[in-house]
């Protein structure tokens, strides 16, 4: 994978995170569940993933001249090394 190559999934994966996500969802689901099947008869609440998923401080959006810049700024230093 050449350096052009790695900045410019770098900068769509800022745009589009991808995997994250269905990995914490399969987890959340666990976890869950594990609660659910634990929690006492009296207890009210039932559990959802949800209530599992991390919670993530969300940035703004990011223009694609902003991810592409970032990604140059990154790699940068690599171009230098050469």
């Amino acid at each position: 994978m050449s350096s052009k190559e790695l900045s410019e999934w770098m900068a769509f994966s800022m745009l589009e995170p991808m995997g994250s996500d269905v990995t914490y969802l399969g987890s959340a689901i666990v976890a869950s569940t594990v609660a659910n099947v634990n929690r006492g008869k009296k207890t009210g609440k039932t559990y959802t993933p949800i209530d599992f998923f991390p919670k993530f401080k969300r940035r703004g959006k990011q223009s694609i001249d902003q991810a592409v810049n970032f990604a140059k700024q990154l790699t940068a230093g690599w171009k230098k090394n050469k």
